[in-house]
């Protein structure tokens, strides 16, 4: 299980805001999803006035060229995701961003309604996504050697080490059930049970 520490998370974002794929990045981090599933968001899964994002279906590429949209990996990845400000406001400049240049092409632009797209409009890579602009970045600002799909364990981790309550964060990622979860990401656990353990001490003699 690999994954960016806080510090490495703050770096990184920090790094990534050079990129014009900053929002994918901040989305991936905030909400844990797969990458197929945001490669295939589209903008009608997005309510940016109530901060909600709906993951419906996955981006899978054919082997030989092309791509498809299919179901999600599992019945729990299905699910509303509430977003933050932080991220609304991103996805609103990436957004009059992309607009922009859908007037600049006009009909040589192809519109799939990607959230995250190539300048002409077609789905962007996984491939090139993960291996030369996620790794290009990752190592510009010198972090952990994780992969994309990383991103998404980092999302739980550190939730959990937040103190956040596992069935939420298990409700995050989509998985099955709450015991995925902690098996998943038990090397959380040391660290949980301590601030367990200190928080009722705390209540119990405010020490």
């Amino acid at each position: 299980m690999k994954c960016f520490t806080l510090d490495e998370v703050k770096r990184f974002t920090a790094t990534a805001k050079t990129s014009k794929h900053y929002a994918l990045f901040l989305l991936a981090i905030q909400t844990g999803m797969r990458p197929e599933e945001y490669l295939g968001l589209q903008w009608k899964d997005i309510d940016l006035e109530k901060g909600v994002l709906s993951v419906r279906r996955a981006l899978i590429a054919r082997k030989g060229g092309g791509y498809y949209f299919a179901e999600t990996k599992t019945k729990q990845s299905r699910k509303n995701i509430n977003i933050q400000e932080t991220l609304i406001s991103e996805l609103r400049r990436h957004k009059a961003s992309q607009w922009t240049q859908m007037n600049r092409l006009g009909s040589d632009y192809e519109h799939n309604d990607l959230v995250f797209a190539t300048n002409w409009g077609s789905p962007l890579d996984h491939a090139n996504l993960a291996e030369r602009i996620f790794k290009g970045l990752r190592d510009k600002a010198n972090v952990s050697k994780i992969r994309l799909y990383d991103l998404r364990h980092t999302t739980a981790t550190l939730m959990l080490s937040s103190g956040e309550n596992p069935k939420i964060v298990s409700e995050r990622p989509g998985h099955a059930s709450i015991v995925l979860t902690l098996d998943t990401y038990s090397h959380v656990l040391p660290t949980m049970q301590k601030d367990a353990c200190d928080r009722l001490e705390k209540m119990m003699f405010g020490i």
